[in-house]
């Protein structure tokens, strides 16, 4: 999970590519979803993510001196009650965690499965959505450049000495939010009447949840971190699918049919 992690991180630009790979060969296909995809649309999205990936590259992040750190008096009332040491097991079981997240949009797609196009729709979609997802967080965590919480109660642990000034916002509770926010957009849209939907968007925000709890508890964020990632990621998770299912099913249907017995037409537009 955690190289995974890391190559969404990593290789923004490949993503891109693949996402734009599958849509030229999905297109032509045929597809009962109630989303699709338009070319102009993915051009946007996919252009306005490489973008966001800029300013990543321009900002000199400027952390705070691990051992000349104000004291935990200056932290705002909400995240000093909940400011714990690094736990490494609780670390680990977030990151198993959110990669269970991030895969739960795969039930939107469970029945339709060797429907290429189908798959191809979803595949750009949630491509789309993770790389705002991760621009956005890499972007607020170098601006931003907050010390983690176990930096306030020890010494920064092994393997930490590049990471220990990115606590906002959670980026393991945006993907999180991101994936359940994803099935519980998508699932509700393309089966409504499944018995299925309230238990899997139920389950799905359970884990997101317990993701978020898990960054605060392992020392890794505090309370405020965590709310920004699960806000952001929601956002995102919410707005690709509601971007595609709009570019489909808001163009105007025209229907022209014979007027009764008489010799005229009947032009009906429904929208």
């Amino acid at each position: 999970m955690v190289i995974f992690m890391k190559k969404i991180e990593r290789w923004p630009v490949k993503i891109i590519v693949l996402s734009i790979c599958i849509f030229l060969i999905t297109s032509p296909l045929f597809s009962e979803s109630v989303y699709s995809l338009d070319l102009k649309t993915e051009v946007v999205i996919l252009t306005v993510a490489a973008g966001m990936f800029v300013p990543v590259f321009l900002i000199d992040a400027d952390p705070s001196d691990p051992g000349n750190i104000n004291s935990k008096d200056d932290i705002n009332f909400l995240d000093r009650q909940f400011m714990y040491p690094y736990n490494k097991t609780l670390d680990t079981i977030s990151t198993i965690g959110v990669g269970t997240a991030i895969a739960l949009p795969l039930f939107s797609v469970f029945k339709n499965v060797k429907d290429l196009n189908f798959l191809g729709t979803y595949g750009v979609m949630y491509i789309e959505a993770l790389l705002l997802t991760t621009a956005t967080k890499d972007i607020f965590k170098l601006a931003v450049a907050r010390n983690r919480p176990y930096t306030y109660e020890e010494d920064i642990p092994a393997g930490k000495n590049d990471d220990y000034y990115k606590s906002f916002l959670s980026g393991h509770t945006s993907y999180a939010f991101m994936g359940a926010t994803f099935l519980a957009t998508t699932f509700s849209k393309e089966y409504p009447d499944s018995e299925w939907k309230i238990p899997l968007i139920v389950s799905g925000y359970s884990i997101a949840a317990t993701v978020g709890a898990l960054r605060i508890a392992s020392g890794n964020h505090f309370v405020t971190d965590v709310l920004a990632g699960a806000v952001m990621g929601s956002f995102y998770g919410w707005f690709i699918p509601h971007l595609h299912y709009k570019s489909k099913n808001n163009e105007p249907e025209v229907l022209v049919t014979p007027a009764g017995r008489g010799c005229g037409l009947l032009l009906s537009i429904s929208m």
